[in-house]
């Protein structure tokens, strides 16, 4: 069952708070009660805690005024609205907060509908219910929950046992007052005059629905142009929480707007789904600069081995790293081919771990003759003595080794060699047979 509190604050600390416990399902009071003044708030905080909050206040510390804004633009037209109505305000503009209702136009072609209220007021009120930890979502001007019947007035007096009774007038859907017994009595008389004076009464006749005893009204239903219905007596509160609904007005806007707070459990869900997403975050972040890392290892290996590709074929042209493949084996087969023992491969192979042993020493140039089973190479280094090493290390590899010509050719030496297996025990005995 939806609950709500319904609270009435006064424009002073000093005044009586009246408070009501709605339950808008079943359209019933649940509990009611007054309090002595608003230092006694904090006597409904527990009755808040559980409960939406929707505070009433006093229509005497509200101005509600409806304008005809020559524009189409809503912040345009909040901008011009406080210097439109300067004049008739008794404060500076900077003093007071305008609330907006979200009402585009009506009858009499309005197309603006603002409240105006002392923004210290507005402050006091919130530091009210602050101080009781209550929070409340929505406050309305008490006029503005009153039933509004068209053509006609709604009234109910708020019996005050410190202060004089206070009288609640509803005259429009964006128009009305509370006031006092002695101004209500002076306004009445005031309208009886006119009313008397004015020789088209039938026009001017004013139709009053009383939800309570009014006083300085007769009871008689009819008198001198006005017109009396009564209406179903009601607890203030009451009639407020039953009509409220259709009014969306809330002065709870702009700098006075409430901000929502998250319950522990969200937060608690917030911070795990914060936490995740960090996790995953530097999750990504570390794979994408892996990623990097490898995709910049791939890019050198790959340029090193065009490089090597280009020193075995310096006339090769266009080298690419997916043709690199395809272009060996097409040299392979010009070298001759490969047999299973002294194939080109095989060769290699067997000479490279005399290149290991001499770093010294680069190869410039590698030719392999198929028939002859003899690889053929050109190479440079610093000096004689590398060629030397280079040769007695593929000696030690079982291979036969012919030393071509050197040549010094400034700091580095150029030279060739003729390398080929030596025959297998195998090989000997049948070449001996």
């Amino acid at each position: 069952m939806a609950e709500i509190l319904y609270i009435r604050l006064g424009s002073q600390i000093q005044d009586e708070v009246s408070w009501l416990i709605f339950s808008a399902s079943e359209q019933e009071i649940i509990a009611s009660g007054e309090l002595t003044n608003t230092q006694q708030l904090g006597e409904l905080t527990d009755k808040a805690r559980q409960r939406t909050v929707k505070v009433f206040v006093p229509g005497c510390d509200v101005l509600l005024k409806r304008l005809n804004v020559p524009t189409k633009s809503q912040r345009a037209m909040r901008s011009a609205v406080p210097y439109m109505l300067e004049d008739e305000l008794a404060q500076d503009v900077e003093q007071l907060f305008f609330a907006y209702a979200d009402i585009t136009h009506n009858s009499d072609d309005h197309n603006c509908f603002v409240a105006v209220v002392e923004r210290a007021q507005m402050q006091l009120w919130q530091t009210w219910l602050a101080d009781a930890d209550i929070k409340a979502k929505t406050m309305q001007p008490d006029v503005l929950a009153m039933p509004y019947v068209e053509g006609q007035w709604s009234v109910i007096a708020l019996q005050d046992t410190v202060k004089q009774t206070q009288i609640v007038v509803r005259q429009h859907a964006w128009q009305g007052f509370t006031l006092d017994n002695q101004a209500w009595q002076f306004m009445l008389q005031q309208i009886m005059t006119k009313l008397a004076d004015d020789t088209n009464q039938q026009q001017n006749d004013i139709t009053i629905n009383a939800y309570s005893d009014l006083p300085n009204i007769g009871e008689s239903s009819s008198q001198d142009g006005l017109t009396l219905i009564k209406a179903q007596p009601e607890l203030p509160l009451a009639l407020f929480a039953r009509h409220c609904q259709k009014s969306q007005f809330n002065l709870l806007q702009g700098e006075f707007k409430i901000k929502e707070r998250r319950s522990k459990s969200v937060n608690n869900w917030l911070w795990a789904a914060g936490i995740a997403a960090c996790a995953l975050l530097l999750n990504v972040s570390y794979k994408s600069a892996l990623l990097w890392q490898l995709s910049s290892q791939q890019a050198q290996v790959e340029k090193q081995i065009i490089d090597r590709y280009k020193k075995a074929f310096p006339r090769a042209k266009r080298v690419r790293i997916g043709t690199i493949k395809s272009q060996l084996n097409r040299k392979i087969a010009q070298l001759g081919g490969s047999s299973d023992q002294a194939g080109f491969l095989a060769m290699l192979s067997k000479v490279q771990p005399a290149f290991a042993k001499v770093p010294e020493l680069k190869p410039e140039s590698l030719k392999f003759d198929g028939k002859r089973q003899e690889l053929r190479l050109q190479a440079i280094a610093n000096d004689y003595q590398h060629f030397e090493r280079f040769k007695s290390a593929l000696n030690a590899a079982n291979l036969t080794v012919k030393q071509g010509a050197q040549n010094n050719q400034g700091e580095r030496v150029t030279g060739s060699f003729s390398v080929t297996s030596k025959p297998s025990n195998k090989q000997n005995s049948k070449g001996r047979s």
